[in-house]
């Protein structure tokens, strides 16, 4: 049963979480609770045993200094049992912070119980040194074993990954007992193999293991590193079956512990590493408990994959051109060339394939680019463009793990779309489509399922071009609506001006006309004079009959573009008054589109009505250019557009007439002074 954070079941957060509210004050919380005082009492012994060790061992001898003077057990009896104080006094599982705080300790014991150990036998006494081996022996195996196999098999929330890992945790407690009896055993060395001064006794010696002893006490130690790798292997399969919240907990575990186990498999020579890396694991388990979300480690991990892949690639392609270079005697640069071809060749795409497998790992198929973008290109190609916006806005509040998203759309169509909780301060994301801002990305805060900072900016990256589309398709979409209902609103007012012309010019002129026609067929034959005058003011009335006919025939479409076609009545139309007008064109005119021709000729007339009354230029040109589109285009040398252009009647007209064919017309200041308008009317049907 998931609980509203992503795949990670409720009981695991609360398990991993530090409860909110009032902190508590330390004495108080610790008198309350004694186990978490016990715990920090077994802090301050840890660190109290180590620092008196290693003062002791400043005044041990040269010739009786141990073999090593780093080793990883220092390290973690001073900061397993600090931190699992830590986590205790903060309510984490107490689990894994019991594993460390006793681990911890156990390794302590082990540090100053050698410490003291070569102080005796420094001195002289023997006997007392060889009993102190008891407590070096036990803490240093059951400490070593508690830390390095059972602890990350409990780790990041307390549990086992499943009930098939308990043998695994039976098998590494024989294990420590065994490797510990077989130390505490261990019968007495050859002197001339004894790295100090004389043999300190061992009390509970059996001399009769002495031809096997070497050789189990190895294999042991054998054993102990296998476990160790299958506790970090316990790890790998918790991350791979985990979700996304759970995964970003284990990788810090995952991480320090797989480094530490390399440095324990590589041997002794080691030891300085595992030693100062062995300090870094409780930090890591802690970031993993207390604040997995506030730390990037897929940003560490993923950097230090790529890092390591690319280098071993270069690697390998250098050592394969250097032996080309020698294969090739004598053209040693040869190979060099090779190889800085080939690794410039495959450094981007190995990089990338490296990233993304980096990304899957981490984050699965939730936090791919790929498939994020997959995602939003199927919500953009399947939804409905009326509600496109809203689910691509809910498509990213998904896959980047937000409270909320909203988008705010400019210009045409300007509105906001919300999905979700934004917050007090959302981050803010321009939407740009070809070099054109078209509205804003807005992200809330981040949720459960929170990615590194690297990674949310990929993503972010990713979805950006699709919103920018999505937006500009909604703007488009708004305009275009406009359009239609301006085109309604203009055929409507036209219809309604033919309706009126109609009904109060023609529709009573012809009625007056025929009470005339009755009224001098009444007075033919009886008033002749009076018929000859009816009949004349019939014929006047005829004229202005036809005269308004004319008037609306002109307003469908110019009688002279039937006439003259479209260059000549536009070549009329420059010859009606002043400035000087020069008419050009390019290409076959005659078999226009009628609606292109109309288009045409209307932009051309409203553009030259323009220049005529606001220009007041000296000079004009008209030109008319057919290819796969007719491009109409009027320049002038006037003043230019003013500072603050507004949309006129005119203006807004020609565009219209351009979008109602599916072009477009820009009105744009000249190079050279001036003004032009271009528009471009799409010819490849009538659209009558």
């Amino acid at each position: 049963m998931l609980d509203g954070v992503g795949d990670v079941p409720r009981r695991a957060v609360d398990a991993l979480t530090v409860p909110a509210g009032p902190a508590v004050p330390l004495a108080r919380t610790l008198l309350r609770s004694p186990r978490r005082l016990a715990a920090v009492a077994m802090a301050a012994l840890s660190v109290g045993l180590i620092v008196g060790g290693v003062v002791l061992r400043l005044d041990v001898p040269p010739e009786w200094h141990p073999e090593a003077n780093g080793t990883p057990q220092l390290m973690a009896g001073l900061m397993f049992p600090v931190v699992g104080a830590f986590l205790l006094v903060h309510r984490a599982r107490p689990a894994t912070a019991w594993l460390m705080c006793v681990g911890g300790l156990l390794c302590a014991i082990d540090i100053f119980s050698e410490s003291v150990m070569f102080a005796f036998a420094a001195a002289g006494d023997m006997d007392m040194a060889g009993y102190l081996r008891w407590p070096m022996v036990i803490g240093h195996q059951v400490g070593g074993i508690l830390l390095a196999v059972t602890l990350p098999l409990y780790s990041p929330d307390g549990r086992l990954p499943s009930r098939r890992w308990r043998p695994m945790v039976a098998i590494s407690a024989v294990v420590a007992v065994i490797a510990t009896l077989l130390d505490l055993t261990r019968p007495k060395p050859d002197q001339a193999s004894y790295p100090w001064p004389r043999i300190i006794p061992n009390p509970l010696a059996l001399e009769a293991t002495a031809p096997y002893s070497m050789a189990l006490r190895q294999a042991f130690a054998l054993l102990i590193s296998v476990l160790a790798l299958l506790a970090l292997v316990s790890l790998v399969l918790r991350f791979r079956r985990a979700g996304s919240v759970l995964r970003r907990q284990i990788a810090w575990p995952l991480f320090a512990f797989a480094f530490y186990v390399a440095c324990l498999l590589a041997g002794s020579d080691w030891w300085p590493a595992a030693t100062f890396w062995t300090g870094l694991i409780p930090v890591a388990i802690t970031f993993s408990v207390l604040r997995y979300r506030l730390y990037g480690i897929d940003t560490v991990v993923s950097r230090a994959f790529v890092a390591a892949g690319l280098i071993a690639a270069v690697s390998v392609i250098y050592a394969v051109g250097a032996v080309a270079g020698l294969a090739l005697w004598g053209y040693d640069r040869i190979g060099g060339l090779i190889a800085a071809l080939l690794a410039g060749m495959i450094f981007h795409p190995l990089r990338r394939r490296l990233r993304g497998l980096v990304d899957r790992l981490m984050y699965g198929t939730h936090g791919d680019p790929r498939a994020f973008a997959a995602r939003l290109a199927r919500e953009v190609r399947e939804t409905e463009p009326t509600n496109a916006l809203a689910a691509v806005a809910a498509a990213v509040k998904d896959g980047l793990s937000v409270t909320g998203v909203a988008v705010e759309v400019y210009g045409p169509g300007a509105r906001q779309i919300q999905v979700g909780l934004l917050g007090p301060a959302p981050r803010g994301v321009p939407l740009v489509w070809h070099g054109e801002p078209v509205g804003l990305l807005l992200l809330g805060s981040p949720g459960p399922r929170r990615f590194a900072a690297a990674h949310n900016d990929r993503l972010i990256a990713v979805a950006t071009p699709y919103v920018a589309d999505v937006v500009h398709a909604a703007r488009m979409t708004a305009d275009l609506q406009h359009s239609r209902e301006r085109i309604l609103t203009a055929r409507e007012e036209e219809r309604r001006r033919l309706r009126r012309d109609l009904h109060d010019g023609l529709g009573h002129a012809l009625t007056d006309m025929a009470m005339v026609i009755n009224m001098a067929r009444i007075s033919l034959r009886t008033a002749p004079d009076s018929a000859d005058r009816l009949l004349a003011e019939l014929r006047a009335g005829m004229d202005a009959v036809s005269e308004e006919i004319r008037e609306l025939v002109y307003g469908l479409r110019p009688p002279t573009l039937d006439d003259l076609g479209l260059a000549g009545a536009v070549r009329a139309l420059a010859q009606e008054g002043t400035p000087r007008v020069a008419v050009e064109t390019e290409g076959n005119l005659s078999d226009l589109p009628a609606a292109a021709e109309v288009a045409a000729y209307r932009i051309a007339q409203e553009g030259l009505t323009n220049v005529r009354k606001h220009a007041r230029a000296s000079s004009a040109t008209i030109s008319l250019r057919r290819g796969e589109s007719l491009v109409v285009r009027v320049q002038d040398d006037g003043h230019g557009l003013p500072a603050g252009p507004r949309s006129g009647v005119g203006l807004l007209s020609m565009r219209e007439r351009a979008a109602e064919l599916g072009g477009t017309c820009v009105i744009e200041a000249a190079p050279g002074g001036g003004t032009v308008v271009e528009a471009v009317l799409p010819i490849t049907a009538d659209r009558r």
